[in-house]
């Protein structure tokens, strides 16, 4: 069984850990553009590669939108299909089912 020493030991651990954990200058802890900052400058990269971090963080944060936007649409679309569902009554695999009938129809 553990004596009030080795308690307050682990407990100590532990507040340390919490604090290094908050104060790290790890990119996993960072929240903000100081943060952030700060991380980038411990790496110590030269233009060249941080113009390289720079564009691969671009193309990321273009992919990430995209990404977005697309969920958006798609639920944009779920909506509309689950409107016309209630407003004709029928079930929602059935305006699916209708809409392909049609699209089949034109092709």
């Amino acid at each position: 069984m553990l004596d009030n020493n080795d308690l307050q030991d682990a407990i100590a651990a532990l507040d340390e850990y919490g604090f290094d954990k908050k104060h790290s200058s790890d990119l996993s802890q960072a929240r903000n553009k100081q943060q952030m900052t700060k991380y980038i400058d411990s790496l110590d990269y030269s233009l060249r590669r941080l113009l390289i971090l720079q564009d691969t963080v671009e193309d990321l944060v273009a992919k990430k939108k995209h990404q977005i936007t697309q969920h958006e649409n798609i639920q944009t679309y779920k909506t509309k299909v689950i409107n016309i569902s209630r407003q004709f009554n029928i079930s929602y695999d059935d305006v699916v089912q209708v809409m392909v009938n049609l699209k089949n129809q034109t092709n």
